[in-house]
């Protein structure tokens, strides 16, 4: 309601193909300090702001509507896997179908397998794994590290996560965007919460002597996933070895012997 306001208290600057009024009093009024040439351009100057001004509050409009899930218009709108229909974001089963076990999911108890060249396993529950939370625009997941394990560095381009370490000490961060770079990092203990914003890189680490565990919330049903290592050097098909030896500023040959761990 506001953004329609405002392009109404707009003046007209045309009606009907002639100047309104309030642009006519305006040119009586500067006709003695303005010469003629700027006089014969304003009516287009006006008019080019005035649009300017929509379009910025179009874009600010659409960049509000997409910053975050859709609100739900419903009480429920459990994800119907069988669906054929291709919507952004699940297809609702039937409500009178519905059953408690779509709102309920068990496992975050059970230890993840660290056995792996990183050191750590994440166990997701988003729309895939717990089928009530379509359109609630939230997830969660547990996360394991063996000593010194980690969680690499990874982006998700749908959420901002908060992140509740339950067991262990872990060493976070995250970096801001370009050109700033900046890495924004700190240790926690157990019981300690820390948020990586949307979007942004960031990673986690075990810095303890024993195990870790640690709860990361979501907020998207389905956050997505980039990896940054597996997404530059295992991308199908792959990134052109001078591409990436250019941007890391490496010889072909250690690109090519990334690119074989991926």
């Amino acid at each position: 309601m506001i953004f329609f306001h405002l392009i109404m208290d707009v003046p007209p600057i045309y009606k009907g193909g002639k100047q309104s009024p309030f642009l006519n009093s305006s040119i009586r009024i500067q006709k003695q300090n303005i010469n003629g040439s700027l006089l014969d351009n304003t009516p287009k100057i006006i008019n080019m702001v005035t649009r300017a001004h929509f379009f910025c509050l179009m874009a600010l409009t659409f960049t509000l509507a997409l910053a975050a899930d859709h609100s739900p218009l419903q009480d429920f709108c459990v994800a119907d896997p069988k669906s054929q229909v291709l919507v952004n974001g699940l297809a609702c089963k039937d409500p009178t179908l519905v059953k408690a076990n779509d709102f309920f999911f068990r496992g975050l108890h059970l230890e993840g397998n660290t056995s792996n060249p990183v050191g750590s396993k994440v166990a997701p529950v988003t729309v895939s794994q717990l089928p009530g939370l379509n359109t609630l625009g939230i997830s969660l997941a547990r996360i394991d590290f063996a000593p010194w394990g980690t969680n690499p560095p990874h982006t998700h381009p749908r959420a901002t996560e908060i992140l509740t370490v339950i067991e262990g000490t872990l060493e976070v961060g995250f970096v801001t965007s370009n050109p700033g770079n900046r890495h924004v990092t700190k240790v926690l203990q157990k019981g300690d919460v820390f948020v990586f914003p949307v979007g942004l890189v960031h990673y986690q680490r075990n810095v303890g002597y024993g195990n870790a565990v640690a709860i990361a919330a979501l907020s998207s049903q389905n956050p997505g996933v980039i990896t940054i290592a597996n997404a530059v050097f295992g991308a199908t098909p792959d990134i052109a070895s001078d591409v990436l030896a250019k941007a890391f500023q490496v010889d072909k040959d250690v690109v090519a012997d990334l690119k074989s761990k991926f």
